[in-house]
Protein backbone atom coordinates (compact mmCIF):
# COMPACT_ATOMS: atom_id res chain seq x y z
CA UNK A 1 0.00 0.00 0.00
CA UNK A 2 2.98 2.53 0.51
CA UNK A 3 4.64 1.83 -2.73
CA UNK A 4 1.34 2.59 -4.40
CA UNK A 5 0.84 5.57 -2.45
CA UNK A 6 4.37 6.78 -3.44
CA UNK A 7 3.52 5.74 -6.91
CA UNK A 8 0.64 7.86 -6.95
CA UNK A 9 1.81 11.20 -5.02
CA UNK A 10 4.98 11.06 -7.57
CA UNK A 11 2.08 11.11 -10.80
CA UNK A 12 0.43 13.87 -8.64
CA UNK A 13 -2.69 11.76 -8.60
CA UNK A 14 -4.92 12.07 -5.36
CA UNK A 15 -4.46 9.89 -2.80
CA UNK A 16 -7.59 8.47 -0.50
CA UNK A 17 -5.99 7.54 2.45
CA UNK A 18 -8.33 5.41 4.25
CA UNK A 19 -7.63 3.88 7.55
CA UNK A 20 -10.39 0.56 7.82
CA UNK A 21 -11.16 -0.35 11.63
CA UNK A 22 -13.34 -2.68 12.94
CA UNK A 23 -14.08 -1.70 16.76
CA UNK A 24 -12.82 -4.57 18.48
CA UNK A 25 -10.44 -6.44 15.89
CA UNK A 26 -8.34 -3.58 14.44
CA UNK A 27 -9.08 -0.75 17.17
CA UNK A 28 -10.63 -0.75 20.76
CA UNK A 29 -14.79 -1.19 21.34
CA UNK A 30 -14.51 2.22 22.18
CA UNK A 31 -15.61 5.12 19.61
CA UNK A 32 -13.68 7.76 21.05
CA UNK A 33 -10.51 5.53 21.18
CA UNK A 34 -11.06 4.41 17.57
CA UNK A 35 -11.67 7.72 16.28
CA UNK A 36 -8.31 9.11 17.53
CA UNK A 37 -6.23 5.99 15.80
CA UNK A 38 -7.81 6.70 12.88
CA UNK A 39 -6.76 10.32 13.07
CA UNK A 40 -3.67 9.24 13.79
CA UNK A 41 -2.76 7.26 10.59
CA UNK A 42 -4.90 8.90 8.05
CA UNK A 43 -2.97 12.25 8.80
CA UNK A 44 0.32 10.39 9.22
CA UNK A 45 -0.90 8.93 5.57
CA UNK A 46 -0.92 12.41 4.32
CA UNK A 47 2.15 13.95 5.78
CA UNK A 48 3.51 11.05 4.09
CA UNK A 49 2.17 11.98 0.96
CA UNK A 50 3.22 15.51 1.63
CA UNK A 51 6.70 14.60 1.95
CA UNK A 52 6.61 12.37 -1.22
CA UNK A 53 5.39 15.43 -2.59
CA UNK A 54 4.59 18.57 -1.56
CA UNK A 55 1.38 19.56 -2.52
CA UNK A 56 -0.32 16.40 -3.78
CA UNK A 57 -3.65 16.15 -3.09
CA UNK A 58 -5.20 14.32 -0.82
CA UNK A 59 -8.76 12.54 0.45
CA UNK A 60 -9.05 12.02 4.36
CA UNK A 61 -11.14 8.87 4.11
CA UNK A 62 -12.99 6.56 6.98
CA UNK A 63 -14.10 3.16 6.93
CA UNK A 64 -15.09 2.73 10.52
CA UNK A 65 -17.34 -0.25 11.63
CA UNK A 66 -17.39 -2.82 14.15
CA UNK A 67 -17.56 -6.78 14.98
CA UNK A 68 -19.99 -9.25 16.62
CA UNK A 69 -18.58 -9.75 19.93
CA UNK A 70 -19.95 -13.26 19.87
CA UNK A 71 -18.84 -14.57 16.20
CA UNK A 72 -16.16 -11.64 15.36
CA UNK A 73 -17.60 -11.19 12.28
CA UNK A 74 -17.75 -7.28 10.80
CA UNK A 75 -20.89 -5.92 10.96
CA UNK A 76 -21.73 -3.33 8.69
CA UNK A 77 -24.96 -0.63 9.05
CA UNK A 78 -24.87 0.19 12.67
CA UNK A 79 -25.38 2.31 14.64
CA UNK A 80 -21.54 2.72 15.97
CA UNK A 81 -20.48 2.86 12.34
CA UNK A 82 -22.67 5.66 11.94
CA UNK A 83 -21.69 7.92 14.76
CA UNK A 84 -18.08 7.37 13.32
CA UNK A 85 -19.34 9.10 10.18
CA UNK A 86 -20.77 12.15 11.89
CA UNK A 87 -17.87 12.97 14.11
CA UNK A 88 -15.43 12.10 10.90
CA UNK A 89 -17.15 14.28 9.05
CA UNK A 90 -16.56 17.22 11.42
CA UNK A 91 -13.51 16.07 12.08
CA UNK A 92 -12.31 16.31 8.32
CA UNK A 93 -13.94 19.63 8.18
CA UNK A 94 -11.85 21.13 10.47
CA UNK A 95 -9.01 20.27 8.85
CA UNK A 96 -10.45 21.63 6.08
CA UNK A 97 -9.99 17.86 4.16
CA UNK A 98 -12.18 16.45 1.53
CA UNK A 99 -14.01 13.65 3.26
CA UNK A 100 -14.68 9.78 1.58
CA UNK A 101 -16.43 7.89 3.99
CA UNK A 102 -20.09 6.25 3.66
CA UNK A 103 -22.02 4.25 1.60
CA UNK A 104 -25.44 1.30 1.29
CA UNK A 105 -23.90 -0.79 3.68
CA UNK A 106 -25.04 -3.85 5.27
CA UNK A 107 -24.47 -7.32 6.57
CA UNK A 108 -27.86 -8.76 4.98
CA UNK A 109 -27.67 -12.05 2.91
CA UNK A 110 -30.39 -10.60 0.54
CA UNK A 111 -32.51 -7.99 -0.20
CA UNK A 112 -34.76 -7.42 2.85
CA UNK A 113 -35.74 -5.32 5.78
CA UNK A 114 -32.53 -5.33 7.38
CA UNK A 115 -30.50 -4.27 4.09
CA UNK A 116 -32.70 -1.23 3.65
CA UNK A 117 -32.48 -0.44 7.20
CA UNK A 118 -28.76 -0.77 7.68
CA UNK A 119 -28.28 1.01 4.36
CA UNK A 120 -29.88 3.64 5.99
CA UNK A 121 -28.04 3.65 8.97
CA UNK A 122 -25.00 4.70 6.85
CA UNK A 123 -26.43 6.30 4.29
CA UNK A 124 -28.01 8.98 6.46
CA UNK A 125 -25.04 9.99 8.47
CA UNK A 126 -23.14 10.07 4.66
CA UNK A 127 -24.90 12.98 3.59
CA UNK A 128 -25.47 14.48 7.19
CA UNK A 129 -21.98 14.26 7.76
CA UNK A 130 -21.04 15.95 4.52
CA UNK A 131 -18.99 13.53 2.67
CA UNK A 132 -17.54 14.69 -0.84
CA UNK A 133 -16.93 11.29 -1.79
CA UNK A 134 -18.86 7.91 -1.22
CA UNK A 135 -18.05 4.32 -2.20
CA UNK A 136 -20.14 1.28 -2.37
CA UNK A 137 -23.14 3.57 -2.85
CA UNK A 138 -25.11 0.78 -4.42
CA UNK A 139 -25.92 -2.56 -4.47
CA UNK A 140 -24.11 -3.88 -1.53
CA UNK A 141 -24.86 -7.34 0.48
CA UNK A 142 -23.26 -9.82 2.83
CA UNK A 143 -20.82 -6.99 4.29
CA UNK A 144 -19.60 -6.60 0.79
CA UNK A 145 -18.91 -10.30 -0.48
CA UNK A 146 -21.59 -9.90 -2.84
CA UNK A 147 -22.69 -6.95 -5.41
CA UNK A 148 -26.55 -7.71 -6.34
CA UNK A 149 -28.34 -6.20 -9.15
CA UNK A 150 -31.38 -5.75 -6.76
CA UNK A 151 -29.83 -3.98 -4.33
CA UNK A 152 -28.78 -1.85 -6.88
CA UNK A 153 -32.14 -0.63 -7.47
CA UNK A 154 -33.04 -0.78 -4.09
CA UNK A 155 -30.22 1.55 -3.14
CA UNK A 156 -30.60 4.09 -6.07
CA UNK A 157 -34.11 4.54 -5.02
CA UNK A 158 -32.76 5.60 -1.58
CA UNK A 159 -30.28 8.00 -2.96
CA UNK A 160 -32.60 9.65 -4.85
CA UNK A 161 -34.81 10.07 -2.15
CA UNK A 162 -32.15 11.59 0.44
CA UNK A 163 -30.78 13.51 -2.36
CA UNK A 164 -34.52 15.00 -2.62
CA UNK A 165 -35.17 14.87 1.11
CA UNK A 166 -31.39 17.22 1.36
CA UNK A 167 -32.07 19.62 -1.39
CA UNK A 168 -32.21 23.45 0.53
CA UNK A 169 -35.96 24.92 0.12
CA UNK A 170 -36.86 28.02 -1.76
CA UNK A 171 -38.57 30.59 0.06
CA UNK A 172 -40.42 33.08 -2.38
CA UNK A 173 -43.59 34.44 -3.27
CA UNK A 174 -44.48 31.20 -5.63
CA UNK A 175 -43.24 28.67 -2.73
CA UNK A 176 -45.27 30.73 -0.23
CA UNK A 177 -48.68 30.41 -2.24
CA UNK A 178 -50.35 32.99 -1.06
CA UNK A 179 -53.05 33.37 -3.77
CA UNK A 180 -53.58 29.11 -3.37
CA UNK A 181 -55.02 29.91 -0.09
CA UNK A 182 -56.81 33.04 -0.99
CA UNK A 183 -58.27 30.66 -3.76
CA UNK A 184 -59.17 27.46 -1.78
CA UNK A 185 -60.64 29.57 1.10
CA UNK A 186 -61.98 28.17 4.07
CA UNK A 187 -63.34 24.49 4.11
CA UNK A 188 -61.85 23.87 0.79
CA UNK A 189 -59.17 21.63 -0.76
CA UNK A 190 -56.49 22.28 -3.03
CA UNK A 191 -56.35 19.52 -5.56
CA UNK A 192 -57.65 21.66 -8.56
CA UNK A 193 -55.99 24.78 -6.97
CA UNK A 194 -53.93 26.86 -10.01
CA UNK A 195 -51.47 26.80 -8.06
CA UNK A 196 -51.22 22.79 -7.96
CA UNK A 197 -52.24 22.31 -11.19
CA UNK A 198 -49.29 23.91 -13.01
CA UNK A 199 -46.67 21.75 -10.04
CA UNK A 200 -48.21 18.83 -9.92
CA UNK A 201 -46.27 17.10 -12.61
CA UNK A 202 -42.87 17.67 -10.49
CA UNK A 203 -43.88 19.14 -7.26
CA UNK A 204 -42.98 15.68 -5.43
CA UNK A 205 -40.17 13.31 -5.71
CA UNK A 206 -41.50 10.60 -7.64
CA UNK A 207 -40.43 7.28 -7.17
CA UNK A 208 -39.63 4.17 -9.57
CA UNK A 209 -39.77 1.28 -7.05
CA UNK A 210 -41.78 2.60 -4.25
CA UNK A 211 -45.56 0.84 -4.31
CA UNK A 212 -48.50 2.57 -2.68
CA UNK A 213 -51.03 0.74 -4.01
CA UNK A 214 -53.71 -0.42 -1.39
CA UNK A 215 -53.40 -3.63 -0.28
CA UNK A 216 -56.26 -5.22 -2.42
CA UNK A 217 -54.85 -3.80 -5.91
CA UNK A 218 -51.26 -4.84 -4.82
CA UNK A 219 -52.53 -8.35 -4.63
CA UNK A 220 -54.75 -8.10 -7.62
CA UNK A 221 -51.50 -7.10 -9.79
CA UNK A 222 -49.37 -10.03 -8.34
CA UNK A 223 -48.31 -9.16 -4.69
CA UNK A 224 -45.03 -8.38 -5.84
CA UNK A 225 -42.48 -6.98 -3.22
CA UNK A 226 -39.89 -4.77 -3.54
CA UNK A 227 -37.17 -7.52 -4.26
CA UNK A 228 -39.12 -8.72 -7.02
CA UNK A 229 -40.23 -4.93 -8.51
CA UNK A 230 -36.19 -3.87 -8.40
CA UNK A 231 -35.70 -7.53 -10.72
CA UNK A 232 -38.34 -6.01 -13.44
CA UNK A 233 -36.44 -2.77 -13.44
CA UNK A 234 -32.96 -4.07 -13.76
CA UNK A 235 -33.46 -6.70 -16.22
CA UNK A 236 -35.75 -4.25 -18.50
CA UNK A 237 -32.91 -1.75 -17.78
CA UNK A 238 -30.39 -4.65 -19.10
CA UNK A 239 -32.33 -5.63 -22.17
CA UNK A 240 -32.48 -1.31 -23.24
CA UNK A 241 -28.98 -1.05 -22.66
CA UNK A 242 -26.37 0.00 -25.90
CA UNK A 243 -23.25 -0.18 -26.02
CA UNK A 244 -21.47 3.35 -26.29
CA UNK A 245 -19.54 3.28 -29.79
CA UNK A 246 -16.08 3.18 -29.85
CA UNK A 247 -13.52 4.36 -32.52
CA UNK A 248 -12.19 0.85 -34.01
CA UNK A 249 -8.70 2.06 -34.22
CA UNK A 250 -9.05 2.89 -30.54
CA UNK A 251 -10.68 0.13 -29.29
CA UNK A 252 -7.46 -2.01 -31.00
CA UNK A 253 -5.04 -0.24 -29.14
CA UNK A 254 -6.59 -0.71 -25.65
CA UNK A 255 -7.41 -4.47 -26.32
CA UNK A 256 -3.79 -4.59 -26.90
CA UNK A 257 -2.42 -2.85 -24.37
CA UNK A 258 -4.48 -5.26 -21.87
CA UNK A 259 -3.87 -7.97 -23.28
CA UNK A 260 0.43 -6.71 -22.71
CA UNK A 261 0.13 -5.90 -19.63
CA UNK A 262 -1.59 -8.96 -18.19
CA UNK A 263 1.20 -10.81 -19.97
CA UNK A 264 3.68 -8.94 -18.56
CA UNK A 265 1.87 -9.23 -14.88
CA UNK A 266 1.78 -12.95 -15.42
CA UNK A 267 5.17 -13.10 -16.27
Amino acid sequence: MLDSMREYALAGQPVVTTPFLLMGAMSPVTIPATLAQQMAEALVAIALVQLIRPGAPVVFGSFLSNIDMQSGSPQFGTPESGIGLLCTGQIARSLNLPFRGGGGLNSSQTVDAQSAYQTMMTMMPTFLSGTNWVMHTAGWLEGGLVSSYDKFVVDIEILQSLMAEFTPLEFNEESLAFDAHVEVGHGGHFLGAAHTMERFRDCFYRPFLTNSDNYERWMRLGAKDTRMRAEEIWKKKLEEYEKPEMDAQVLAELTEFVAKRKSELDA
